[in-house]
């Protein structure tokens, strides 16, 4: 049943070590209870925007998109230590200009105002006001400060700057009832205050957990975040356990029965009426000579590179170049491929060492001719529509290898093209795992160390490995666990924080490229000085925004620099884009697991399988690279039994027999 209340003040687990809320948990909490929406209002970022947006839309709940900032008590630029006071006020998008606005406000946080937090100030906020509604803040709004002073003139003052900045009806007094003493002080004079001036007043409750039993989870998350322990007395910590998703009939009660300040949040609701636009592709304009149509001068290029490439062109291949192009053309890709090969012929006139192609993208003609990849995919029959078709509207995805050492040339050389507010790096967030979990929770709750060592001993080393899973598969650990009351403890809270959100960094390759500024289609943020989305990499891929990875390779740095070697030492020019790739000698090699420092071959699983398998081919090698996976694994066996008896290879049909032969009658490759 659908309830006259929304929560307007909620902390996802993207308040990075300060939320515990899971995304889709917290959504499903509120639809539990009747809630028709729900607003996201992190503290001083946007990380988790998207996840949520798509979450309340998925359960049929209205998204309204905010965040709690940090307002500077003095300028936002004033980055000294006298000016250490800051305070919160909640900003939320009522439409397209207050996202945008919302988008800005975040980005100049970091960009311009971050001093331990991000901050914005009254400046900055007045020019990017419209189309937000804002709430007044929690105990540590300035109102509320003002009035824990003694101070009901400073309050009154600070209300009426704020209404300098917003409409009368988008300014609302936040009103905060977690029996902490501070609220039950201010309280009233909040209410004396809204009534005074004519402001509308609205109850929140500052939700940092889901559920009320969430409560001595979330303090052991503040003591992971602070590095402190449970029984540290100087610590943060939340007084009461009123900080969850509470019912419309709790709010009421703490709020004594008062249906206007419920009753106001769903005014607020319906104000805010964001509808975020996905796969509406945004692109760099690539400037051509003489003003020529991108999709010319592209076709141009590419007929240029066809005739570099190929000493017979055949009808086939300029009718597989031209289909390709027309693809390319239809789905408004066209300045991507520009810019893509204007990159990647920036670093190869500077001698930076550029890999032969990685992925899907090796299958385009077009790459090809371009020269971003340098594998014939006529040559080795590899399939264009795998990377890009009419039928699966998506973004292409052209990863490039660079050489490690100067990988930062290549992408500097686009800032410097398209502009540095165009070219942001992107965010990543790493989550606690099984093991860091575990050590995590040990030091807050005071175990010592070997505790803490013993159990994670007894947790595989895997990316993918879980507590439960190591629960279910390791009979110690399930005797720890039943026998000792604190390894009890450790891994029943662990349980709660493994998977969750703990650190934003800079992912190692992925970088963005807008045609305007970066900050009016996504917030920014800085990461060790690092301009970077708030986004991650999926999400901008979903709004259609342009994300190149430029993915640094140690192995081609050793490449070069052997080549160079041999050069001097012994006069020999190698050239790889000119061989055959049908030495013996180097099979021979291969095949007898000789292969430390050949990427992609070296691991000690890798080396086992190529004796067993005895490459003799490239062909081979390509198979058994696309083998030693998870998912085609299984067909190991078959495919070296098949390989050294092919009257052994059976086909469902005749039609698959073309298809599998070069496998063996083994599936393998996605084509």
């Amino acid at each position: 049943m659908a309830t006259n209340f929304c929560h307007l003040h909620t902390h996802t687990e993207y308040s990075l070590l300060d939320g515990l809320c899971n995304i889709k948990a917290l959504v499903s909490q509120a639809v539990a209870l009747g809630q028709t929406s729900l607003a996201i209002t992190d503290h001083g970022t946007l990380f988790g925007m998207i996840d949520f947006y798509n979450e309340c839309k998925a359960q049929n709940i209205k998204p309204i998109l905010g965040s709690e900032f940090y307002i500077s008590a003095q300028s936002r630029l004033d980055h000294s230590q006298k000016n250490s006071g800051n305070y919160h006020i909640v900003l939320l998008a009522k439409n397209e200009t207050g996202l945008k606005n919302l988008y800005k406000l975040s980005t100049a946080s970091y960009r311009d105002g971050f001093y331990y937090k991000p901050r914005i100030d009254k400046e900055i906020l007045a020019k990017h006001c419209e189309g937000l509604v804002c709430l007044s803040g929690c105990i540590m709004g300035e109102i509320a400060q003002n009035l824990l002073l003694g101070s009901y003139e400073g309050a009154i003052q600070t209300a009426q700057e704020y209404l300098k900045i917003f409409p009368r009806e988008d300014f609302y007094i936040e009103l905060h009832n977690h029996h902490l003493e501070d609220e039950k002080k201010i309280l009233p004079r909040l209410i004396k205050l809204s009534r005074e001036l004519g402001i509308s007043a609205v109850c929140t409750n500052d939700i940092h957990y889901i559920k009320k039993e969430d409560a001595s989870v979330h303090d052991i998350l503040l003591c992971v975040q602070t590095q402190k322990q449970v029984t540290d007395i100087d610590r943060i910590k939340f007084e009461t356990n009123e900080f969850y998703l509470k019912s419309y009939d709790e709010m009421l009660e703490a709020f004594d029965g008062n249906n206007e300040f419920l009753d106001n949040t769903m005014e607020i609701s319906d104000k805010c009426n964001v509808e975020l636009k996905f796969h509406q592709f945004s692109f760099p304009k690539f400037e051509t000579p003489d003003n020529l149509p991108p999709s010319e001068y592209l076709k141009q290029l590419c007929y240029r590179g066809l005739e570099a490439k190929y000493d017979n062109i055949t009808d086939t291949i300029k009718e597989r170049l031209d289909a390709e192009l027309d693809t390319i053309s239809e789905m408004g890709f066209c300045d991507y491929f520009l810019i893509v090969w204007d990159f990647v012929r920036f670093a190869k006139k500077n001698d930076i060492p550029v890999g032969p192609g990685r992925g899907s993208a090796a299958g385009s003609l077009v790459s090809y001719c371009l020269d971003i990849t340098t594998v014939d995919p006529i040559k080795f029959n590899l399939v264009f529509e795998r990377f890009l078709n009419k039928e699966r509207i998506s973004m292409p995805d052209i990863d490039i290898d660079f050489c490690n050492e100067r990988r930062g040339e290549v992408i500097d050389y686009v800032i410097n093209k398209y502009g540095s507010d165009r070219v942001a790096q992107i965010i990543t967030f790493g989550t606690m795992k099984a093991k860091a979990a575990i050590k995590d929770v040990a030091r807050a709750i005071g175990l010592p160390y070997f505790v803490a060592d013993e159990v994670t001993k007894l947790i595989p080393y895997s990316l993918s490995a879980t507590i439960d899973g190591a629960m279910s598969e390791n009979a110690n650990l399930r005797k720890m666990y039943q026998t000792d009351p604190k390894i009890k403890e450790l891994i029943d809270i662990s349980r709660k924080l493994e998977g969750h959100i703990r650190h934003a960094s800079v992912h190692a390759a992925g970088v963005l490229i807008t045609g305007e500024d970066a900050q009016n289609l996504v917030p920014l943020t800085l990461i060790t000085n690092t301009l970077a989305t708030q986004f991650e990499m999926k999400n901008l891929e979903a709004l259609g925004l342009l994300k190149m990875d430029f993915l640094g390779l140690r192995n081609l740095t050793v490449i070069k620099n052997t080549v160079e070697q041999v050069k001097g030492d012994l006069d020999i020019d190698i050239n790889f884009d000119k061989m055959e790739f049908s030495d013996q000698a180097v099979f021979k090699m291969i095949s007898a697991g000789e292969t430390d420092g050949v990427f992609q071959l070296e691991s000690r699983g890798m080396k086992s399988f190529l004796q067993e398998f005895k490459p003799q081919t490239l062909e081979d090698i390509i198979a058994g690279i696309s083998l030693y996976r998870p998912g085609p694994m299984a067909k190991i066996p078959e495919f070296i039994k098949n390989k050294e008896n092919p009257k052994l290879v059976t086909y469902l049909c005749p039609q698959l027999e073309k298809i599998l032969r070069v496998t063996y009658g083994c599936i393998v490759y996605q084509e």
